[in-house]
This record gives structure tokens, sequence and C-alpha cells, in this order.
């Protein structure tokens, strides 16, 4: 009878464990190309966010939180035009959790990148969008999220 209240509390234990240990993932990326003339397009990485939580700017103050970074695989077929840009409502708050200014998006937010392909050519673009999301609660750890879009 002892070694069955011992089994069950260690399963009670350990399914509750499972279910609080279940990722969170508050947002969703989509990503597209746009086709803005001959060899030329503008992808958009657009991030929609679940209610209540935040994605920092390229540009955070020192001490702040980890800023949300667009990298590129190399392709010698593409070259891109420019810095990425931010489109969205940018808010600037004070975090208290990290004692600075931050410059953050609320519900959705889109990081744009224009290319050049060389020839006119079928290719694709591949990179990684690190980030960091936070709500009044929490912040999540730092997340790298690959993808890849056809320039057709």
């Amino acid at each position: 009878m002892r070694h069955t209240r011992w089994v069950f509390l260690a399963s009670l234990l350990f399914l509750t464990a499972a279910s609080v240990s279940q990722v969170k993932n508050p947002v969703k990326w989509t990503y597209t190309a746009t086709k803005t003339g001959p060899g030329r397009y503008t992808v958009n990485m657009k991030a929609v966010l679940e209610k209540g939580w935040h994605l920092y700017s390229q540009q955070t103050p020192d001490g702040g939180p980890i800023p949300t970074k667009v990298s590129f695989t190399k392709n010698p077929l593409v070259t891109l035009s420019g810095p990425v840009k931010e489109i969205g409502k940018l808010e600037t708050v004070f975090e208290k959790l990290f004692e600075v200014n931050v410059k953050q998006y609320s519900n959705e937010v889109t990081f744009q990148q224009n290319v050049t392909v060389k020839g006119g050519v079928k290719t694709n673009l591949a990179g990684t969008v690190e980030y960091m999301l936070c709500n009044e609660k929490e912040c999540l750890p730092p997340t790298k999220k690959p993808f890849t879009v056809a320039l057709q």
C-alpha cells in the first residue's frame, strides 16, 4: 500500500512538472518577399504578438534587454540594400527590470530588408531572427528563429 502511494505521488509530481514546463510561444512569425522591380525584392519578417507581450527594437541601451537581431546567410546571388528597417508603433518605456528606457513593440512589428538578386535568377534568402519577449511578469530567454524566403 505504501509503495502505491509513492508511485501515485511521483506520477502526480511528474505530470505537474510536465504541464508547467511547456514552452510559451507568444509570437507568430511570417516571412514574405515582394518583388519591387527587376531583380529587386522587399523581404518582410513580421512578428504578431499575443496581448501583453512585447518584442524589443534592434537598438536597445546598454544594460537593457537583448535587442532583436536579423542576420542573413551569405548568398552570392543576393545583395542586401541598406539596414533592416523596423515598421510598427515604436514605444519607449522605462523598464523597471532593466532600469533603463527601452524601445519595444507590442501587437506587431515588421522587420524589412531590401535585396537585389543578380541575373534575375530564382533563389532563396535564408537567415535568423534572434529576439527576446517580455510581459509585465516575466521575460522569456532569447530565441533564435531560422527562416527561408523564396525570391522568384
